[in-house]
């Protein structure tokens, strides 16, 4: 069995289809799944530090991930409060909550449609 990085075994593809989603903005990926995982952790941590950190993320990747999808979205997915006493923080906005409800969404459905296809496909 090949090998992934860190030395761990790599697990054997489930035979079957698959797909991946994004939706693309004006400037590239507006969202995609490792944005949503974002997403949420900065929901659930009120950091985009200790959510980057959840990720094994660098900030700055965090960080540009954010400011790139609160610049191509109508209103931002994500505040940011300025540091002081407690330090900043970050917050989904209810846009943003929504946009991760839509990805879901429409990434089930994708998923839905991929496996009432490969039952058509095995006679």
């Amino acid at each position: 069995m090949p090998k992934a990085a860190h030395g761990k075994k790599a697990a054997r593809p489930r035979p079957g289809f698959r797909g991946r989603v994004w939706i693309d903005g004006p400037e590239g990926t507006f969202i995609g799944y490792g944005r949503v995982v974002l997403l949420e952790r900065i929901e659930e941590h009120g950091s985009i530090t200790q959510a980057a950190k959840s990720m094994q993320m660098a900030y700055r990747h965090a960080w540009d991930l954010v400011d790139s999808m609160n610049r191509q979205a109508k209103a931002p997915l994500v505040e940011l409060a300025t540091g002081g006493r407690g330090g900043g923080g970050a917050r989904v906005t209810e846009t943003g909550k929504k946009a991760i409800r839509v990805f879901k969404r429409f990434r089930e459905d994708l998923d839905a449609f991929l496996k009432r296809e490969e039952r058509k496909l095995k006679l």
